[in-house]
């Protein structure tokens, strides 16, 4: 059923509509994450705090405070529903069924709730922290930053005529046609939706994921988004995130078991999930210090996500390593996820999947033709690889605006795990300008881990 998104758009009364409709509109490594900590840490207090990456833009100014408070306490009222819990204890995932624990259904359907939250404006932009147990506050992340994104969206949208209103959505139209034309019928590609933490809106997510599933078919695996996949029967992707190693190095003694908390979690998380589920992300303090110090079962685990560091240089990395530790790089998974689009996809694709012909460069790649040209590409893979697209999957309205201006254009709204008991938790990142922290923590850490393998780039979603 093809949707008027302007004209829903258009018609839809704000104030009423809730942006969370269901407590599976969040990334499907929420869920899994949940359910570790349920297990691992029940009793842990934390905070979570919000950050503007893209300060020119001021939220508080831009979004309304009172509805942006009716909107997290909306989401406070949910509960997962029967049929969801159902789904989630029946479905397979990565190939398995009974990935989450007939307790920890239980738990959610009777006892799981949302934490308090603390919500204010200065200097233009919005202040927002959720406190309470870890188990309470974590699910926050991806509800605040979704419904913000929303938020600034409706803001905007509301400048627009209704004529204005069609012309962005057919702009924003072509645009992802035209970027679905050019990945289309490329050998062994795939693709899947990161895309709900910074989405233009739900109505336009869920349009972006049925167009993804009906153009590029196969090509297409699935939707990190858990209430997309429960709704249109595809693959939930996701497995864990930086939250994890920051929350157990924030809670170490000493600095040696803060170097070890990486390793640490891995043990916690492999004693919990196999298979599909083991992909390490190893950039929280650097991905190099990481490789060079983890132990040689962590080879073992199925393959590794690329967050923050330049993904040709990461990937070669993490070939490199898993040959020196006597494993086959072709039967890993590579995973790339940072502030992807079309052109990095392809250029990636070419790069891990496929041979290089007669000096052809990743740059070379442009369309779906080039990679069935043997003069170019052949697919013989260095690397089983997976592009997680997000932002600019959906939320590129770059451009599209009738009136000219940017205001859709997305910003890089993060919210990240601030203290674990009274401890402050830092993320230092492959990149200089992603580190997250206090001053003073985030130098007691690059102590600890250093700086190998780190530079500046620019953050672009």
């Amino acid at each position: 059923m093809i949707i008027n998104i302007a004209r829903r758009a258009h018609d839809h009364n704000w104030e009423l509509d809730p942006i969370t409709r269901s407590l599976l509109d969040t990334d499907f490594y929420k869920l899994l994450m949940l359910q570790f900590i349920w297990k691992n840490f029940p009793q842990t207090h934390v905070s979570f705090t919000l950050l503007n990456r893209t300060a020119s833009v001021r939220l508080g100014e831009l979004v309304g405070i009172q509805q942006l408070r009716e909107q997290l306490e909306e989401t406070r009222k949910l509960r997962f529903h029967k049929s969801e819990l159902i789904w989630l204890a029946g479905n397979t995932f990565y190939g398995r069924r009974g990935i989450f624990e007939p307790a920890f259904l239980e738990w959610l359907e009777h006892d799981f709730r949302l934490s308090d939250f603390d919500l204010s404006v200065h200097d233009g932009q919005l202040s927002l922290s959720f406190h309470g147990l870890w188990a309470e506050a974590t699910m926050w992340e991806i509800y605040a930053l979704s419904a913000i994104d929303e938020l600034k969206t409706r803001a905007c949208l509301k400048r627009l005529s209704e004529l204005e209103l069609d012309i962005l959505y057919a702009r924003a139209k072509t645009k992802l046609w035209e970027k679905m034309e050019r990945l289309r019928g490329i050998p062994r590609l795939s693709i899947s939706d990161f895309g709900t933490r910074r989405r233009h809106s739900f109505l336009w997510h869920e349009y972006v994921v049925n167009a993804m599933s009906d153009v590029l078919g196969a090509s297409f695996v699935g939707s990190s988004n858990t209430y997309l996949a429960y709704k249109h029967d595809l693959e939930a992707i996701g497995t864990n995130g930086h939250e994890l190693p920051m929350a157990l190095a924030a809670m170490a003694n000493n600095d040696e078991e803060m170097r070890m908390a990486q390793y640490r979690f891995l043990e916690l998380w492999q004693q919990s999930y196999q298979s599909e589920l083991l992909i390490l992300l190893p950039d929280t303090y650097g991905t190099t210090q990481f490789l060079d110090g983890a132990p040689d079962w962590v080879a073992d685990w199925t393959g590794q996500r690329m967050d923050s560091k330049d993904p040709y240089l990461a990937g070669d990395e993490y070939i490199a390593w898993l040959e020196r530790h006597g494993r086959d790089p072709r039967q890993k998974l590579l995973i790339a996820s940072d502030a992807l689009d079309v052109e990095q996809i392809m250029g990636l694709h070419a790069y891990f999947g496929g041979t290089l012909r007669n000096g052809a460069a990743p740059k070379d790649f442009q369309r779906a033709s080039d990679f069935l040209d043997e003069r170019k590409w052949v697919p013989d893979r260095r690397i089983r690889f997976s592009a997680g697209w997000g932002t600019f999957l959906t939320n590129d309205f770059r451009n599209c605006n009738p009136q000219g201006d940017d205001v859709f254009n997305p910003v890089s709204l993060v919210c990240k795990l601030a203290e674990v008991e009274g401890r402050p938790a830092v993320k230092l990142s492959d990149n200089y300008a992603k580190a997250q922290g206090t001053a003073s923590a985030i130098k007691r850490y690059r102590q600890i881990f250093g700086t190998t393998g780190v530079a500046q780039a620019p953050v672009l979603a």
